[in-house]
């Protein structure tokens, strides 16, 4: 089939790139050469829609759309696909128990799909709002039902797997008398053997540690297809194997996901490739940690999710205010995909008042003027950025040296240094790219939900009385002006020609 690909920004011709990224299967980084020049699959496993988004879902999407962004800066035409997970995933993990999005159907007393599209849209428009990119293609499971069922008969035909009563296991043990089971997750088979009890209800599996490629469904399960086997549904492992290798192929470039589906979904993503194609599917394997609450993990089955919407409203009783989503991504951006997250007040304050102090760079830019040589470097500062991201996508490294050149910039803006026109443009470039382009962040006037500009003339004249106050030394007068529009998130700057001002969120 044919596969077209994005046309993309190029990387910089002048500058040397070699990206490496960290490759949960070979545990450690390597240079990334994608299968064909040029060209890059990307596959990242996407929300199972039975609920609000929370702040564990919006990391692998920040996560990836990072480097996403990063692929395309670097001339790569980048085919992205971040699927829909609506059947199969039952609601303790496993392959026994009601399906999570039948289940809240059932409590909602709505029909699955309408629930899928509930949270399908307001998964969409959380991640408008977080500025995420949307991925090329976006698969939902119920429409690859075909797909998936001929990955099942090719696992099947290559003796990996078994029919009993009406649903398919895969064999787990033998699959491991083969291969190497357990090399994602680093688990060993004996281990797993010695430590995984018999579950009620799966005495029709031959091993505890087999799983479902197909469900039979049971007579009160609402969601089903017909199927040689039976009338049922596949199981949650496969549908990102038949989704992935259909528009990628049945070998690609990157496969994404968040560290808590290493095992059992991506390992057993593994071993159906092998079983079904005879190789490897996935050349590179990335994962982002977790966000944590007090040291435990995010999520809406351990009861401690708490929503986008939550976040961005202030809603929730954790939240001392609300945060706009461009905190919330630069929040995430300021620690390594890799490692844990931990939420708090004070950290995302922080993460507030640091994108605040790069943004205000950016406008500093804008008003500088070249004179003389530069007593800046400029190039190195570049290339510190640039290394940073090669260096398995280390943003928050690359972060630090964005805040250093803050200062170079307040140097040139406060007369201690000077800039050519030409490193000028530079810096100003390099800003607008890492800021806007790679980080995804929006500048201070995008990100205001409050139009001022109908009392702009009203604080300008509020401003010019208060200078006149000052100027007649009624100090009195000029300190209540500025308190009053403090009070209502108006920050006052007296400047050598005058006076500043903007709206604080």
């Amino acid at each position: 089939m044919q596969r077209n690909f994005l046309p993309l920004q190029k990387f910089p011709e002048s500058m040397e790139n070699q990206l490496q990224i960290y490759n949960t299967l070979s545990r450690k980084k390597e240079v990334f050469e994608p299968l064909h020049p040029g060209k890059v699959g990307l596959y990242v496993c996407g929300p199972t829609v039975y609920g609000k988004a929370h702040l564990g879902h919006a990391r692998p999407a920040v996560t990836y759309d990072l480097l996403f962004r990063y692929l395309k800066h670097l001339g790569y035409k980048v085919r992205y696909v971040r699927n829909i997970t609506d059947v199969g995933h039952l609601a303790n993990d496993s392959d026994e128990g009601e399906d999570k999005i039948a289940k809240r159907a059932r409590l909602e007393e709505l029909e699955p799909m309408e629930i899928v599209q509930i949270y399908t849209n307001d998964y969409h428009t959380n991640m408008q709002q977080l500025n995420v990119l949307p991925p090329s293609i976006e698969p939902r499971a119920t429409g690859h039902i075909i797909e998936q069922i001929e990955t099942v008969e090719k696992i099947l035909a290559a003796g990996y797997a078994y029919e009993s009563n009406g649903s398919v296991y895969f064999d787990v043990e033998k699959y491991a008398r083969d291969y190497p089971y357990g090399e994602l997750s680093g688990r060993k088979i004996e281990d797993l053997q010695a430590n995984t009890r018999q579950l009620d209800g799966q005495d029709e599996k031959r091993s505890s540690l087999d799983f479902a490629i197909w469900k039979k469904a049971a007579p009160e399960h609402i969601m089903r297809w017909p199927s040689k086997w039976s009338d049922g549904f596949p199981g949650w492992h496969v549908e990102c194997t038949a989704m992935s290798c259909k528009y990628l192929g049945e070998t690609f470039d990157i496969h994404g996901g968040g560290m808590d589906l290493t095992f059992p979904h991506h390992e057993a993503e593994i071993a159906q490739a092998k079983t079904a194609h005879g190789h490897d599917a996935v050349r590179y394997w990335m994962h982002n940690n977790m966000i944590t609450l007090n040291g435990q993990k995010m999520g809406k089955s351990l009861g401690n999710a708490i929503s986008l919407d939550d976040f961005f409203t202030g809603n929730h009783p954790l939240l001392e205010k609300a945060y706009h989503p461009m905190t919330i991504r630069f929040f995430m951006l300021m620690a390594h995909y890799r490692s844990t997250l931990d939420f708090s007040n004070e950290a995302l304050q922080a993460a507030e008042k640091g994108m605040e102090r790069l943004l205000k760079a950016v406008e500093t830019l804008e008003t500088l003027e070249a004179k003389g040589k530069s007593t800046i470097d400029v190039k190195t500062l570049k290339e510190k950025c640039y290394q940073a991201m090669d260096d398995d996508l280390n943003s928050p490294i690359a972060i630090a040296h964005l805040f250093d050149g803050v200062k170079m910039i307040n140097s040139i803006a406060d007369g201690k240094a000077t800039i050519t026109a030409d490193d000028l443009a530079k810096l100003k470039d390099l800003y607008n790219t890492f800021l806007f382009d790679l980080f995804g962040l929006q500048k201070a006037d995008e990100q205001s939900s409050t139009n001022t500009e109908p009392y702009e003339h009203a604080i300008d004249l509020l401003l010019q009385l208060r200078m006149e106050s000052k100027a007649n030394k009624d100090w009195a007068t000029a300190d209540k002006i500025r308190d009053e529009l403090a009070k209502l998130g108006f920050v006052v700057k007296d400047t050598k020609n005058g006076f500043s001002w903007e709206l604080k969120h």
